[in-house]
C-alpha cells in the first residue's frame, strides 16, 4: 500500500464528482483453477485498490456522498486462516492503513445497504467483469444477476475515469518501474532468439523474469514466429533461421502499476533484407507518430499518420501503389495494419476498459469510427498531460485476410496483390512503447529497450 493520505485524496476527489448516493466497490473474490482450496495467484479489483489500498478478497469499500461517510466491510482471520496464512492484521487496522476510521462486519453489509436503499439513497457500483461479483452484487442489491452490468452507474464510470485517465508524480513512477523490468523481459528474450530454441522457453524465462521482480506479467505473454496472429498466446514452435519472433509483453508491479511493451526480434540476430524493409516502415510509423504526441491533440490523427507512414513505406517497396492519401482514406492500409495504434495504459494494461471502452477512449466530441481496422481504435480523444499509453503501430501479413479482400476485389487500386502473395509466409512486426503525454509534448517512459535495426542486431548478439 502507499501512504493512508494518497487514497484519502483519491476518495476526496472522487467526492466532489457525485453529489449523493453511495458508491460501492467490492474487492476481488479468489479464482479456483481446480478445486476449491487451489487457486490462482490473486489480483485484486483495480478500482478498490485505486481507492482503497487493500490487497486482499473478502472486502467492500463504501463512500457516502451525502455525509461523507467512508466505511471499511471485511471479516476478521479467524485462527483456522492464521494457521495456514499467518498472524494478520484486523479489519479496523486494514481500515485505518487506506485512511478510515470506520470499519464493520462484512455480515452487516447487506443489511446496511438495504436501509440505504429503503430510504431512496442511489448505490453508484462499477460495472463487474468476474461472476463470482455480479452474483454478490445481486444478493446485496436485491437485483437479477442479468440486470447488474445494466444498472452500474454511468455517473461513476465517468467520475473514475477522469480521476484515474491522469496519472500523478507516484504512478508515472510506478509505470516506469514496470518499463524497466519490461526492458530486461525483452533484452533477454533478444539473446534467446536462436535456431533451435523453443518459444515455450522464451516466454517461460521472460514470465519468470517479471515475477522474480515482485509482480507477474500484465498479460499473458504474446510469443510467437507467427506474429500475424496479433494475439498468439500459442507458444508451440521452435524458432528456425529467416523468421522474426514478436514479443508482447510486460510486467505488473505488486501495486498494479503495468507496462506494455512490443519488440520484433529476427530468429539468429541478423534481419534479412526482406525483414529490414519491413521494419524499417514501422520502425518509422512508430517514432514518428510518437513525435506527434501532445496534449491537445487527438490521438486519432496519430493513428492516421502512422497509417500513412506505412502505407507509403509499402508503396516504395512495392506492395501498395497509387496516392498514399486516398489509400488511408479507403482504408487500403488495414490490410497490413487491422489494428488501433494504441490504448490507455495504468494500473491495467488496458486501463479502465472494465468501464467500457468508449468511456476510456472516446467522448461526446470524439465518436468512435464503425468501419474494419480504425474500429479497433481503443483511444481516440484529445489528449491530457498525465495521460500514458501505448504506440504500437504493425504491419503483417495474415494469408486469410489477403485472401478475403482479393476474392471481394477490396482495395485493388491500391494494393499489389500478386507481390502481397509471396509476404504470406513472412509473419508480423509489431513495435511498442509506453509513452507519458508532458504539458508540452510527450516522453517515452522508463529505460529505452532496444528497437532500431542495430540495437536490436547488437543486443542479439549478447
Amino acid at each position: 500500500m502507499f501512504d493512508k493520505s494518497v487514497y484519502t485524496q483519491r476518495r476526496n476527489l472522487l467526492k466532489k464528482e457525485i453529489s449523493s448516493g453511495i458508491a460501492l466497490f467490492l474487492t476481488n473474490p479468489e479464482a479456483s483453477f481446480n478445486y476449491p482450496a487451489n487457486t490462482y495467484h490473486y489480483r485484486q479489483d483495480s478500482h478498490f485498490s485505486y481507492f482503497f489500498g487493500i490487497n486482499l478478497p473478502g472486502f467492500a469499500g463504501c463512500i457516502d456522498f451525502d455525509s461523507g461517510e467512508e466505511v471499511i466491510f471485511g471479516t476478521d482471520f479467524d485462527i483456522d486462516d492464521i494457521i495456514w496464512m499467518g498472524e494478520q492484521p484486523k479489519v479496523s487496522e486494514l481500515a485505518a492503513q487506506a485512511g478510515i476510521s470506520q470499519s464493520r462486519a462484512y455480515s452487516g453489509l447487506h443489511d446496511w445497504l438495504r436501509v440505504a436503499v429503503s430510504t431512496g439513497r442511489k448505490i453508484h457500483f462499477l460495472p463487474p467483469y468476474r461472476g463470482k461479483v455480479m452474483i454478490e452484487l445481486s444478493d446485496l442489491l436485491s437485483l437479477p444477476v442479468s440486470n447488474i452490468k445494466t444498472a452500474a452507474s454511468v455517473e461513476l464510470i465517468k467520475a473514475v475515469v477522469k480521476l484515474k485517465e491522469v496519472k500523478d508524480e507516484l504512478e508515472i513512477a510506478e509505470i516506469e518501474k514496470a518499463v524497466d523490468v519490461a526492458w530486461l523481459m525483452h533484452t533477454t528474450a533478444m539473446k534467446m532468439a536462436r535456431p533451435g530454441i523453443t518459444e515455450q522457453a522464451i516466454a517461460g524465462t521472460i514470465e519468470g523474469i517479471a515475477l522474480s521482480h515482485g509482480g507477474a506479467v500484465s498479460f499473458p505473454v504474446i510469443l510467437s514466429m507467427d506474429g500475424q496472429t496479433l494475439h498468439n498466446h500459442s507458444h508451440h514452435n521452435t524458432l528456425c533461421p529467416d523468421r522474426m519472433l514478436v514479443v508482447d509483453a510486460g510486467a505488473e508491479l505488486h501495486s498494479l502499476y503495468s507496462s506494455d511493451i512490443t519488440r520484433t526480434i529476427p530468429v539468429g540476430g541478423k534481419f534479412n533484407p526482406r525483414q529490414r524493409d519491413i521494419y524499417e516502415i514501422v520502425l518509422k510509423a512508430n517514432t514518428e507518430s510518437i513525435a506527434a504526441i501532445r496534449p491537445g491533440k487527438e490521438y486519432r490523427e496519430n493513428h492516421f499518420l502512422a497509417a500513412r507512414i506505412i502505407a507509403e513505406g509499402l508503396k516504395t517497396i512495392g506492395l501498395m501503389k497509387g496516392d498514399v492519401d486516398e489509400a488511408v482514406a479507403a482504408g487500403a492500409h488495414t490490410l497490413f495494419f487491422p489494428h488501433g495504434l494504441g490504448h490507455m495504459m495504468g494500473m491495467d494494461v488496458h486501463d479502465l476498459e472494465s468501464l467500457g471502452e468508449n468511456y476510456v477512449g472516446y467522448d461526446d466530441v470524439t465518436k468512435r469510427a464503425t468501419e474494419f481496422g480504425t474500429a479497433y481504435l481503443r483511444l481516440g480523444k484529445k489528449l491530457k498531460p498525465g495521460y500514458v499509453l501505448t504506440n504500437e503501430p504493425g504491419i503483417y501479413f495474415i494469408p486469410a485476410l489477403i485472401d478475403k479482400f482479393r476474392s471481394e476485389g477490396k482495395y485493388l487500386d491500391f494494393v499489389n496483390y500478386d507481390k502481397v502473395e509471396t509476404f504470406k509466409d513472412f509473419g508480423g512486426i509489431r513495435i511498442e512503447d509506453d509513452v507519458l503525454v508532458t504539458a508540452d509534448g510527450h516522453r517515452v517512459l522508463g529505460k529505452p529497450i532496444p528497437k532500431t535495426v542495430a540495437d536490436v542486431e547488437k543486443t542479439a548478439e549478447g
